[in-house]
């Protein structure tokens, strides 16, 4: 969310930079409602004051035995025409909030411009592409041969996009999320945490996926309550409607969660093995800092994201998304993307976001430097570190061998009992 004092002082700059993410960046009709909102809310404070001084003129003629008739008709009529008035500015403020809830991020001045992904600029990559002396196959038929992914049965307990791992699978998936946070919490500086897997509606609001992401979601009829898409969800919450002390900042926090999403709109689209599924596994990175550190902190963040790949020795590359690519609530994104020989292309596995202070106001999570300081907001960092799902499909691409099996790398080795292949 924005600070409306801000828009309205800026706004042929913010709109010039929201056009930029594609699509119309005008903000009249929220200005013009804003406008009418302030005029109602001037109207009501107006009559709250009248009615105040009327009562205070009639206790004065009373107090002097003075008729009073005329004063006490024109005040009688008053809490009809504030009923009125509140009512009418209730209706504008609903309207105004939800208007507001619908305005983007806007682009930091360092994004590249683009109008779409082919507009995303690459930064760095990191290490090289295996070479094969057969054709690599993709994660998908891999498991199946291996007995370790089964795509029937999955969709058979839940339906499409659910996927049932058996034995290595599921073991390399768990040893994924230890290896992941272990080597967050002790080389990197984060606390670890184990949010709720479900989120209220307010909690949805702070990071942005409400309103306007409602169809990305799954709702538990009859309750507030949604499945998380992302720990970013409940991690970003942890502070909502507090004030930290500037002292403690920056915090850094890690969280293992599964993550559900019904991909609305995806029909078709990456739909193939463990690629977009409705439920998957993620550790998520999160941290809240103060303003003039929150690029250098972006920085550091995805590389941290990155030390994973390079533990594990898979090739990936670093882009920086364009205008129109990044998300709703983000003012700067890193995508990594790994390489999958078996689909020869490379494919995301983390976004890592500066949302600024746009996440703070939403969710109201400030912080002062000292007790007489006045509260500002925080700015909010996230990314994946990584996607688990993503990073076994990796593994499976990566190191497959011509008989059929897959080694193991050497990191996650110690978790797995130093089993070496699968096969």
């Amino acid at each position: 969310m924005h600070d409306i004092r801000f828009l309205r002082e800026n706004k042929e700059l913010v709109e010039q930079r929201l056009a930029l993410r594609g699509g119309g960046g005008s903000l009249d009709a929220l200005l013009e409602l804003d406008r009418k909102r302030r005029m109602h809310q001037t109207e009501r404070d107006k009559m709250r004051a009248r009615q105040k001084e009327l009562g205070a003129q009639i206790g004065q003629l009373k107090s002097q035995g003075k008729d009073a008739t005329e004063l006490l008709k024109i005040l009688g009529d008053l809490p009809e025409e504030l009923k009125e008035l509140d009512s009418k500015f209730r209706d504008l403020d609903t309207e105004f909030d939800r208007m507001m809830l619908e305005v983007p991020n806007v682009p930091n001045e360092s994004v590249p411009v683009g109008k779409g992904s082919e507009d995303n600029v690459e930064v760095r990559r990191w290490g090289e592409k295996p070479v094969f002396d057969f054709e690599p196959l993709d994660h998908a038929d891999i498991g199946v041969k291996l007995g370790i992914l089964d795509f029937e049965r999955g969709a058979k307990i839940a339906g499409a996009r659910f996927t049932l791992e058996w034995g290595m699978a599921a073991r390399i998936e768990r040893a994924l999320i230890n290896f992941m946070l272990d080597l967050h919490t002790r080389e990197h500086g984060y606390i670890e945490t184990l949010p709720p897997f479900m989120a209220n509606s307010a909690s949805l609001i702070g990071t942005g996926n409400l309103p306007k992401f409602k169809e990305d979601l799954f709702h538990v009829e009859g309750t507030d309550y949604y499945l998380i898409p992302t720990a970013e969800v409940p991690v970003t919450n942890i502070h909502r409607d507090e004030v930290l002390d500037g002292s403690a900042l920056p915090r850094y926090y890690t969280a293992y969660t599964p993550c559900f999403r019904s991909e609305a709109g995806a029909a078709g689209k990456d739909t193939r093995g463990l690629v977009r599924q409705h439920q998957f596994n993620k550790v998520e990175l999160v941290k809240f800092v103060k303003p003039e550190t929150s690029y250098d902190e972006l920085e550091k963040l995805t590389a941290d994201a990155e030390e994973v790949l390079r533990r594990l020795k898979l090739h990936y590359r670093v882009v920086a998304l364009c205008t129109a690519d990044m998300g709703f609530s983000s003012a700067k994104t890193y995508d990594i993307e790994v390489w999958l020989p078996g689909q020869n292309t490379y494919r995301e596995i983390s976004s890592c976001s500066n949302f600024e202070a746009f996440q703070a106001r939403r969710a109201n999570i400030r912080y002062k430097e000292d007790q007489k300081a006045k509260p500002q907001f925080v700015h909010t960092l996230n990314g994946s570190g990584l996607a688990v799902g993503r990073t076994l499909i990796a593994i499976l691409e990566n190191y497959q061998r011509k008989d059929g099996s897959v080694i193991i790398p050497e990191a996650l080795r110690p978790y797995l009992d130093g089993v070496e292949k699968i096969g």
